[in-house]
């Protein structure tokens, strides 16, 4: 106990580094992400390139995942995260010498994106799987949604900065926002935080790589509730593509080609999502993980299917409001969820699994929609993936291993 004790008596101090240092880079990620974004949305105004957009932005992630959930597992996870920096980093700074000699095309916007999924594939599963040697267990409900709320307030401030920057400067100087950020937070992380290496990686690797990668699978494999989450997480990903990243094609030709529209819906959702998760942080969700989850995926259902039949923008910003505020109860009880129930050593491969799912049916519902938006109005695409959000929802609810899984243990269990 006393060891515990010392292991978190900086807790505070600690979590509040690492949450600085990860917010400076997500900040400058940010920016440069809806300057890609919309640069591609109002050049091309084309259903296919936001599709590709799409699969070159997630894919990577898709297959750097498993490798980077065992290395998370294996190695110094701080370091992880620090490497994922630098290789973003260091992909933005190219692309600003890209620029500079004129090659601007589409294709280069997409490699670059591509490199760049490949470096938040890595760092994902280890941000998740360090969060547990930083912050008590009685805090980590409370830090992921704080988390999301700040994650949010990012999201708030970084679509108008670069709504104003587009207008106002070149696409390398906001290139180079992100390469200085990330430098930043570099440095804090390097420098400001001590995170002592977890049990296993402080061992001798009995098993070899592919080994440890199996056994991931296998102890997925073994674990009910884990299989049915990560079933359900697939498919409200898949059915989330159209309100995820078929929104800003649709204000464009619904509402209008302003870059202002643009910026609304991003800042209308950002303020939802730290309202969310500031509700999150103060209440944590109803006791039951799994009823906020499945709250969660109702809530973006309803909302996506009203995004389809309400011709009114501030209606639609509205709603897309609401489906900000639902996303904490889906994102920080299910990290709760996976933090409390798996095992230290296999915490950074169960996240790398969960970084796959997400990275995949998302570009997989894309290759669907995106097509689709441009044979027919994304309204319709809007109203059928909402009904199948509420369905889903409705099926989580009423699965007995996941019900059980989700309830409270310890002394806030009734």
């Amino acid at each position: 106990m006393e060891q515990n004790n010392n292991r978190y008596a900086n807790w505070q101090r600690d979590i509040g580094m690492f949450l600085g240092s990860q917010t400076i880079s997500f900040f400058g990620s940010s920016i440069v992400q809806y300057a890609i974004l919309w640069y591609l949305t109002l050049t091309t105004k084309s259903g296919v390139i936001m599709t590709l957009s799409v699969v070159f932005g997630f894919l990577p992630t898709f297959f750097i995942s498993p490798f980077a959930g065992v290395w998370a597992d294996r190695y110094n996870r701080k370091r992880l995260i620090v490497l994922s920096d630098g290789v973003i980093a260091f992909s933005t700074l190219v692309l600003i010498v890209l620029f500079l000699v004129g090659q601007r095309s589409i294709g280069v916007l997409l490699a670059a994106s591509a490199i760049r999924a490949l470096g938040s594939g890595i760092q994902m599963p280890a941000v998740s799987a360090i969060l547990p040697q930083l912050v008590p267990e009685k805090e980590l409900t409370r830090i992921n949604g704080l988390n999301g709320s700040i994650q949010a307030v990012v999201m708030l401030v970084s679509p108008m900065i670069s709504g104003v920057l587009l207008n106002a400067v070149t696409m390398e100087a906001i290139f180079l926002i992100d390469v200085v950020t990330a430098i930043v937070a570099i440095l804090i992380m390097v420098f400001f935080l001590q995170v002592p290496t977890h049990a296993k990686a402080s061992q001798e690797q009995a098993s070899n790589y592919f080994q440890d990668l199996k056994l991931g699978f296998v102890y997925i494999k073994n674990h009910a509730f884990i299989r049915k989450l990560f079933l359900y997480f697939s498919l409200a990903f898949l059915m989330a593509a159209p309100v995820s990243f078929l929104s800003p094609l649709q204000v464009a030709r619904t509402f209008g080609e302003d870059v202002w529209r643009l910026t609304a819906i991003e800042v209308t959702f950002s303020v939802g999502m730290m309202a969310g998760g500031l509700l999150v942080a103060s209440w944590g969700g109803f006791k039951n993980r799994i009823h906020s989850i499945a709250f969660a995926i109702a809530i973006m259902g309803v909302c996506t299917f009203g995004m389809g039949i309400i011709p009114n923008f501030w209606i639609y910003l509205f709603l897309m409001a609401v489906i900000g505020v639902a996303i904490p109860f889906l994102s920080a009880p299910s990290t709760v969820l996976l933090q409390e129930e798996v095992e230290e050593a296999f915490l950074g491969r169960v996240f790398g699994v969960q970084s796959m799912i997400a990275t995949l049916m998302m570009p997989l519902g894309m290759l669907v929609f995106g097509p689709l938006a441009d044979r027919m109005a994304i309204e319709i695409l809007m109203v059928v993936s909402g009904l199948l959000l509420v369905f889903i929802a409705f099926f989580a609810l009423r699965d007995q291993v996941l019900v059980e899984a989700g309830k409270p243990k310890g002394p806030d269990a009734e």
